[in-house]
């Protein structure tokens, strides 16, 4: 049978749009021979869908949507299979189902629902939907069709160490003897992620001696980026097909004839990380912006590093006639920083704006003198100047319909290291998942055929230029200190004396850390949304108390 793999980039409650999408690549797959074309989880109306699917005009839409696909690949000569939710049967307790349905010839073959519902870091499917109680194999095509949605293949206890649940759901479908299997999945990007998905579905497909086809959603959808990546692999591992990564592609395959790409072992190399991180990050900016109904950003160019990747980022996804840099240097700005923003800028084609802010500052400062007598500077008059800018960039967004990027890196939301209501504010958190070091790594990437960001920008002591001969080393431990730190205890949760006994850093240094750490969680909490690339990163996948005295 000749299968199609049609990965596109959905958008939640588009149904308009997404049908159009499922139409136009089924249309595209049927020319090419296709005798099914298999979408992701979720596709027609969306993933995630959150509480969109606690109304019932929602699923009413969803259950219509279906009727109208249906409707629309009747005369196709291939199969569709597609994901959606549908309202639950009564009694269930929950308002929907997460379902796959195979439509052909104007009929509904088959409904089936995803079994094994996450509720974990980023997933919280156990909060809408019933679970299925039972699956069962279709004859189609001369072969015998199994079909999972994403969670369903992830139980393999061959494959896991720990299981997270009591059924395997690839294996009770084994007992049917299917000579088919696939996985319609919405199955989110992180560093390795794309790595163990095809190393899980290699196992399943050599253990169980049967072609295995994997349909993932690929876009962004606020936070979470979705890389797609789908493939087939023969009974023996061997790759029959590979779609794109970060990018809409629809690849086609023959489950009968077993004539691969390249062999697939256990554990192969993923993509650089650092690529493969640079892209997740542009498309998810790109969707984030473009799906909120906007199509120009802004971004504050302070002349260090973290503001040159976000906009780097930026251009690649949107264009540079689509963003705009504004410096806004305070008395504190060296001449240097401004000079290495405006060579940015000018590397990457984008207009450069400055609107110095030390008047504005002189003024905020005159009119809180009266309460501020008696007192000693201190971080409230550095803080003040972010809060400045921030301000004069929001002024910017409202008046020019732009949305601005923050700048801020995990390591400096971790600790702290950052103004609410101050560079913090923004409609994006672009670089919020990636740790300092990862900053730098990705801008090399940036510059690996040509100077992209000025090479003084890279060289140059991190520092917020908040006050006279300011350096981030005056307030925190250096990075290459800090980093492992943070991923240890906030990625790993791994406590104090692990992390000590594994990097051999003293004691109180990472005591202060985890301190800083535990007392800035309402800020975390009022953050833009993070751009998710590592297994735990800040905001939805991340859930904690505020007002906490946290003693472990």
């Amino acid at each position: 049978m000749k299968i199609a793999l049609a990965q596109i980039n959905p958008t939640v409650g588009d149904f308009t749009g997404n049908l159009a999408k499922i139409i136009s690549a089924s249309q595209r797959a049927a020319g090419s021979g296709a005798r099914l074309t298999i979408f992701s989880e979720l596709v027609l109306c969306g993933y995630p869908p959150a509480d969109l699917l606690d109304k019932p005009s929602f699923l009413a839409r969803c259950a219509t949507a279906v009727d109208e696909l249906r409707q629309a690949t009747a005369t196709l000569p291939t199969a569709v299979l597609i994901g959606v939710a549908l309202p639950a049967p009564a009694g269930s307790g929950k308002r929907a189902v997460n379902a796959a349905v195979l439509m052909g010839k104007g009929q509904i073959l088959l409904e089936q629902h995803k079994m094994l519902l996450p509720f974990y870091d980023v997933f919280d499917e156990q909060r809408y939907f019933s679970p299925a109680t039972s699956q069962r194999v279709i004859e189609f095509e001369g072969e015998r069709l199994a079909i999972t949605i994403c969670e369903d293949a992830w139980n393999d206890k061959n494959f896991w160490p720990q299981r997270l649940y009591p059924i395997d759901p690839v294996e009770d479908l084994m007992r049917q003897k299917p000579t088919v299997l696939v996985n319609i999945s919405a199955s989110p990007f992180w560093h390795g992620k794309r790595d163990i998905r095809r190393h899980m579905l290699f196992t399943i497909a050599r253990r169980h001696k049967i072609p295995v086809f994997l349909c993932n959603q690929v876009g962004g959808n606020d936070s979470l980026i979705f890389d797609g990546s789908s493939f087939g692999l023969a009974a023996d591992g061997t790759l029959l097909a590979q779609a794109a990564s970060f990018r809409e592609d629809i690849v086609m395959a023959d489950s009968a004839t077993p004539t691969g790409i390249s062999p697939m072992p256990p554990g192969s190399k993923d993509d650089a990380e650092s690529e493969a991180a640079y892209q997740a990050l542009v498309l998810g900016t790109r969707d984030y912006v473009l799906k909120s109904g906007f199509s120009k950003v802004l971004v504050s160019l302070s002349g260090g590093i973290d503001s040159a990747l976000v906009t780097a980022i930026a251009v690649d996804a949107l264009g540079a006639e689509n963003v705009l840099t504004i410096g806004m240097p305070s008395q504190y700005s060296s001449t240097g920083s401004v000079d290495d923003s405006r060579k940015l800028a000018a590397n990457l084609g984008v207009r450069f704006e400055t609107m110095p802010i030390a008047g504005l500052y002189e003024e905020y400062s005159h009119t809180l003198e009266p309460l501020f007598a008696g007192t000693r500077p201190d971080l409230t008059e550095e803080n003040l100047q972010s809060r400045i800018r921030a301000t004069l960039m929001m002024a910017l967004s409202n008046k020019f319909s732009s949305l601005v990027l923050t700048t801020g890196n995990k390591s400096e939301m971790a600790v702290g290291y950052c103004t609410l209501y101050g560079d913090m504010a923004g409609a994006l958190a672009v670089i919020g998942d990636l740790v300092k070091t990862r900053v730098y790594a990705l801008s090399r990437w940036v510059n690996r055929n040509g100077e992209i960001i000025p090479q003084a920008i890279l060289t140059k002591a991190p520092s917020a230029e908040l006050r006279p001969d300011q350096k981030d080393t005056d307030s925190l431990p250096p990075y290459e200190v800090l980093d492992p730190i943070l991923e240890a205890y906030v990625e790993r949760y791994e406590t104090t004396a692990q992390i000590v006994a594994a990097y051999g850093f003293p004691s109180a240094v990472v005591e202060h850390v985890v301190h800083l750490v535990e007392r800035t969680e309402y800020k975390r909490q009022q953050a833009a949304p993070v751009l998710k690339v590592t297994p735990k990163s800040f905001g939805m996948g991340r859930r904690f108390p505020i007002a906490a005295r946290v003693q472990v």
